[in-house]
């Protein structure tokens, strides 16, 4: 098929393509403002280093023990999330969630590539509970790192402070509409050619060469009510305009 004809099934269905995206972006947007829960985000950054204290750690520095260091932040991302570690959360702050499954929900942990930096994120329904949250399982965390590892090389480097006021991070309706915009485009599109693909009437010249293999010699094209009313108007105004002149020569 060539790119007009592409173009003449989508123009055929296009009412039936536009009420599908009318239906999906309302219905996606009503859904987006009205019954999803707004999001907040809070963060706790953290520094791993080989010792604790600044002091014992300024003579330690070197390359090798940076790449140790970065090579262990990938077990602490690890602990972080285990049952255990949210357990021991829920021991020490139990008004946080109702279980530790949900509580490992709400926390997802990161690291910047190649840098001794830790952040952990947490989201709930209000800022001041994503900041008291994040801040429970920072300080849990730091404080089981030397029971665990036995090594004390965790600091806190930055804490969410839960008297901040901040905008959700969640839902974002706009964004919402756009996706459902193009997704529902593509699907009418779909759909489109998919009823020409079942639809096997004849509707122009085309079709019929298709069909039945012989060229089309003429056609008649479709006449409408209104094309015999405006020429039945022109036939008489002629006419009238002829006798008209009549008259005229007789005087």
């Amino acid at each position: 098929m060539e790119l007009k004809q592409y173009w003449n099934i989508v123009k055929r269905r296009l009412l039936l393509i536009a009420l599908m995206i009318i239906v999906v972006c309302t219905a996606v947007g009503i859904y987006s403002f009205l019954f999803i829960k707004p999001q907040f985000s809070a963060s706790s950054t953290l520094i791993v280093n080989d010792f604790k204290d600044s002091a014992e750690l300024l003579p330690s520095i070197d390359a090798g023990s940076i790449a140790s260091t970065i090579g262990l932040i990938k077990t602490y991302k690890e602990i972080v999330k285990s049952p255990s570690m949210m357990k021991k959360v829920l021991g020490e702050y139990p008004d946080l969630a109702n279980s530790y499954r949900e509580l490992s929900g709400k926390v997802t942990v990161s690291s910047v590539s190649e840098t001794q930096i830790m952040t952990i994120t947490a989201r709930e329904d209000s800022y001041e509970k994503a900041a008291n949250t994040v801040n429970a399982v920072a300080t849990v965390f730091q404080k089981s790192v030397p029971e665990l590892m036995k090594i004390d090389n965790v600091s806190v480097l930055d804490q969410a402070d839960p008297s901040e006021q901040r905008g959700p991070v969640a839902p974002n309706p706009i964004m919402n509409i756009a996706v459902a915009f193009i997704l529902a485009a593509m699907a009418g599109i779909g759909l489109a050619f998919l009823l020409e693909h079942l639809d096997d009437t004849v509707k122009n010249e085309e079709d019929v060469e298709m069909l039945l293999g012989v060229p089309v010699l003429t056609s008649i094209p479709r006449f409408k009510e209104r094309d015999a009313d405006e020429r039945g108007n022109g036939a008489t105004m002629t006419r009238g305009a002829g006798r008209g002149s009549n008259v005229s020569l007789d005087t």
